[in-house]
């Protein structure tokens, strides 16, 4: 399904940075419901953290085609997996879409979005698209709030636009380092060798050479009768 908007621009990029890791590349172009991936990693709970009529973002009234200083319906929350925060997210609609086609996401509480995007195959996506976010850009001050202890230099994130009936509604995640800690290990795990079992003496075959041994070869005639005569 065709889409007229598009989330790129010259900063948000279709493919990721060269120095991003393999786990950033692979979790920012990731299609489908981030919360569905996200349930891979353990239970993830949505908190709300701000849901207001509010001015769009700087770099998001072009993608949106909205006039500039033109208000917007904002949704802000936080999704955990087990209690830590991984992903702080953000999502805009123009304010006539919010109380209209895309009137439903007033009434989400703390269900994910996903659950809106993925069930009504009149919803087309655009490409994602993915930058690093600086102390600069308002999305990472949301999310350093999320994070305990000094927040890194530098954050990754992507975003998409939304269609539906025409009605554009932008969604931008942040990850948080909580998660690229979980990916790494998970990897760590899955790569190391597993301990090898202690037994006496070595292996031949898989066996034990003290089982080898019981099927032993019987001695040959000959040598047997001349051991016997030199007793």
């Amino acid at each position: 399904m065709s889409i007229r908007f598009d989330a790129a621009d010259a900063h948000w990029r279709v493919a990721p940075l060269p120095g991003f890791s393999a786990a950033q590349k692979d979790w920012l172009t990731r299609g489908g419901s981030l919360t569905a991936h996200l349930r891979t990693l353990g239970a993830v709970a949505v908190r709300v953290t701000r849901e207001a009529v509010a001015l769009p973002w700087a770099d998001e009234y072009a993608a949106l085609g909205l006039a500039p200083r033109a208000p917007a319906w904002v949704r802000e929350v936080v999704l955990s997996v087990d209690g830590v925060p991984f992903v702080a997210a953000h999502s805009v609609a123009p304010l006539a879409a919010s109380v209209g086609v895309w009137q439903a996401t007033r009434r989400l509480r703390t269900r994910p979005l996903a659950e809106l995007l993925y069930s009504d195959s009149s919803v087309a996506r655009s490409s994602l698209v993915s930058r690093r976010l600086t102390a600069r850009h308002p999305l990472y001050r949301l999310a350093a709030y999320e994070i305990g202890g000094a927040p890194p230099h530098a954050l990754v994130a992507r975003r998409s636009v939304f269609e539906r009936h025409g009605a554009p509604l932008m969604v931008t995640e942040c990850m948080l380092p909580a998660l690229w800690a979980q990916l790494g290990s998970a990897a760590c795990d899955s790569s190391a060798p597993a301990p090898h079992a202690t037994h006496p003496r070595s292996r031949e075959h898989g066996r034990p050479l003290e089982h080898t041994a019981s099927r032993a070869h019987p001695t040959h005639p000959a040598v047997r009768a001349r051991d016997e005569a030199s007793r």
